[in-house]
Parts: structure tokens; sequence; C-alpha cells
């Protein structure tokens, strides 16, 4: 029993020191949101469904109010959680529970919908660039009808590790291997997520928990991943594979890119439009709900 034991550990040691590869990537496709944004969704496409418990990734970034302008009216959520992260300029946002505020460059909201919720999300500005992220994470069936509630930091909340190579992470949250603890706290699903600076050549390690399904998303410049030295560009995600640590290269002469991981929910999954349960009758009842003003 004891060299079972120890035959285990020492597998499991070994998967967490493997570096992760690039397995795949894909530039995703434009669409089209709210009172018509314009976006690319990197994720909840044909060609990339989800990766667990990632289940959409949108990129709006336009310097044309046209594209920004009418935002994302009122609309309910029910059964995950949403992330806005912001890089340029300013949105407010607004929901049924009383809650208002601006969400800034640098800072983020992170909304568990859970049972279910009412949102909008305008742009507090008429014009210049408009540029940031929105990611959904999937709730686990035991929390998909828990209260809602938010977590948001302003961007001087949010914290930053500087190192004297020259990189920069935004650590939103889970924690760098030199020990900078993102604010966000999230026990269903553990995530990782770091928005990371670096300049030409330097190269940046990261431990992500076993298990965890983890891609990088390159903002600006030219990365290299893994040992395997694959190279990945601007505007594309790519998914990283088995293993725990993560080693990126910056091959241009200044790159920055979002780094995303969590714990896989290994769970059926049924969505319809804002609404992402376990089974057709549970959406069945989110629509009903919503038709009553429940939310």
């Amino acid at each position: 029993m004891t060299s079972f034991i120890n035959t285990q550990t020492n597998e499991k040691s070994l998967q967490q020191r493997q570096t992760k590869e690039l397995v795949t990537a894909t530039a995703g496709m434009r669409a089209s949101d709210g009172d018509g944004v314009r976006l690319t969704r990197i994720i909840g496409t044909p060609q990339l469904r989800m990766i667990d418990p990632f289940l959409m990734l949108d990129c709006f970034e336009s310097d044309d109010p046209d594209d920004y302008i009418g935002g994302f009216p009122t609309h309910p959520h029910r059964g995950f959680e949403t992330v806005t992260y912001l890089l340029d300029g300013r949105m407010r946002h607004k929901d049924s529970k009383g809650n208002e505020g601006v969400i800034e460059p640098g800072g983020v909201q992170w909304m568990t919908a859970g049972k279910g919720i009412l949102h909008s999300e305008m742009p507090e500005q008429e014009n210049g660039l408009l540029k940031g992220f929105q990611l959904w994470v999937n709730l686990p069936a035991s929390d998909k009808m828990t209260e809602p509630g938010y977590q948001e930091f302003p961007p001087d909340k949010v914290a930053l590790e500087s190192r004297e190579d020259g990189i920069e992470v935004r650590v939103i949250a889970g924690k760098t291997d030199l020990g900078t603890q993102g604010p966000v706290i999230n026990h269903y699903t553990s995530p990782t997520y770091m928005d990371v600076a670096l300049p030409g050549g330097a190269v940046f390690n990261q431990q992500i928990p076993q298990g965890h399904n983890a891609f990088i998303y390159v903002v600006e410049g030219e990365l290299v991943v893994g040992k395997k030295a694959q190279e990945i560009g601007a505007r594309t995600l790519g998914i990283l594979g088995e293993g725990g640590q993560i080693r990126i290269t910056a091959q241009s002469s200044s790159s920055r890119f979002l780094l995303v991981a969590g714990k896989p929910l290994n769970e059926p999954v049924v969505q319809s439009g804002p609404f992402v349960m376990n089974t057709r009758e549970e959406i069945n009842q989110a629509f009903d709900d919503f038709r009553r003003g429940m939310f």
C-alpha cells in the first residue's frame, strides 16, 4: 500500500513540474452583442465552445463610438459568473440589487449571477478608445442558485507585482510564484487571472494548480510558449496542455497577455442565451422565473 501511495505521489509531482505546451490557437470570430456592440468572441464559438469552466471570452476594442455606444442594456443572467476587465475607457454598471458603479482601466468587476440578476453595462464615454474583456465562468450545479454577489475592485486595489527584470503582473485572482495575491476570492473554480507585461526577451514562469485548465490571450506583441518554443501572436488565444508549469518568453520588444486558469467542473452544460444550467428543465425554469419577474 505504501509503495502504491508513493507511486501516485511521484506521478503527481512529475505532472506538476511538467511545462504546459501550446495545444492549439484561435483568433475567434467577429460578433456583436448587447445593443450592437462590435466585438471578437474568442471562447463560445462553433470552433471553441468552452474551456471548462470558462464558457465565453469576448474582447471589445474600438475608438469608433458607433461600435460601442449602445452598450449592454438591462438583461438577465443565471447560473454562472461574469468578469469584466477594462484596459481602456470607462463603463457604468447597474443591477436589480441596487448596485451601481464605474469600471475604469485596470479595474475589474467579478459578478456572481447565481439564482438570477438583471444588470446593465453602458459606456461612460461618448468618444475615445473602449477596450476590455468579458469572461464567463461557470458555477457548479450545487451553487447555481446561490445569492447574487459582486467583487469589484478599482485599479489601485488590483495587486501589481513589478519584478527586477521589468516584468509587471497585475493579479486579479490567484497568486504568483513570488507570492502576490489577487483580490478576488473564489472557491467555486479557484481561478487564476493575471495581466502580464513583458519586455523583450523576458521569461515569465508561473505554477498553475494540477488539473486546472489554462489559456493565454495575447493582447500585444509576440510570445514563445513552453519548452517547444511554439510562437503565438497578438489577438490570439492559446490553449495550454497538461502540466503545472507555465513558461512564456517575449519575442517582440514588448508583449502583453492574459493568463487565465481554473478548476474544471466536469458537469453537463446547457446554455440558452443568458442562462447556463445543467439540464433543459432548469433552463425552462429560468425563462419562466424571468417572465414572472423573479430576478
